[in-house]
């Protein structure tokens, strides 16, 4: 019986995880098929995960908190972060991980160790991705439009800001966390905040991927290297892919196909 998997978040008919997870099915010959599903209320997460009959899924924007809430089983890191994305349906629970983190650190190692680094957004991947910087010896400061969401933040020492009153100083990488950009012509921050920030730093980076984000070519006007989330995609779906298959297949033949998918 072929398995079904999906991605599951709003928007994600942009989304390359289909093609990444069936090209490595494929290449395993493993019986499976991977879709997406358009998710708008996240408190329906668990409902429609069941109702599609699926083994497991990757959960993408806006919903990876509701995820977290809608999982029985979360493993030590998604439970500290309180973000999931990725679900697998074993033995009548849904499980949940984080795949984010270690990916967007394998992302981030390219550029050094000890960085100080600039979150612009305060949602479920920035949670997740400070957490295992801050693990790794990474200086983390979160700058978001409204200071609801820099609770979980400040309760676990990283310091955050809204843009009223944030003096920007220089910063070895700034990362878009924000889905601004991703179908539109939006900032993650207001232009000026972001025009006294990018030229004082050495990197940017966007966890968007696929398009040259607004965040991209302001980054790039100020002449410092600018990367999307490709590379962040792709570490997170072979770690997700692992989970998927029990981790029976070598990961670096998963990341080779995957990279294969992303030229497609």
């Amino acid at each position: 019986m072929r398995k079904l998997f999906a991605i599951l978040g709003n928007p994600v008919a942009h989304s390359k995880s289909p093609l990444m997870h069936n090209m490595a099915f494929g290449t395993f010959g493993i019986k499976a098929c991977y879709g997406r599903y358009l998710l708008e209320d996240g408190d329906r997460l668990r409902g429609a995960f069941l109702s599609l009959g699926l083994s497991g899924a990757n959960i993408t924007v806006p919903h990876k908190e509701a995820a977290y809430r809608a999982c029985d089983i979360l493993d030590p890191f998604a439970k500290k972060v309180k973000a999931v994305n990725t679900i697998m349906h074993k033995d009548g629970k849904l499980h949940g991980y984080n795949t984010d983190a270690p990916g967007f650190l394998k992302t981030v190692e390219s550029f050094g160790e000890e960085l100080k680094i600039l979150f612009l957004g305060a949602g479920g991947t920035a949670q997740s991705s400070a957490e295992i910087l801050k693990e790794t010896g990474h200086r983390v400061t979160i700058l978001n439009r409204s200071r609801g969401r820099l609770a979980y933040f400040t309760q676990n020492g990283f310091p955050a800001f809204t843009w009223d009153g944030f003096a920007p100083a220089p910063y070895d990488i700034v990362v878009n966390m924000t889905s601004a950009g991703l179908g539109d012509d939006s900032l993650p921050a207001p232009a000026g905040l972001l025009e006294k920030i990018l030229p004082d730093a050495k990197a940017a980076i966007d966890v968007i991927y696929g398009r040259k984000t607004p965040f991209i070519r302001m980054a790039e006007k100020a002449g410092i290297p600018a990367a999307d989330g490709t590379e962040m995609l792709l570490y997170q779906g072979v770690i997700a892919f692992g989970i998927f298959t029990g981790n029976r297949y070598p990961p670096e033949e998963a990341e080779k196909a995957m990279r294969r998918a992303l030229l497609l």
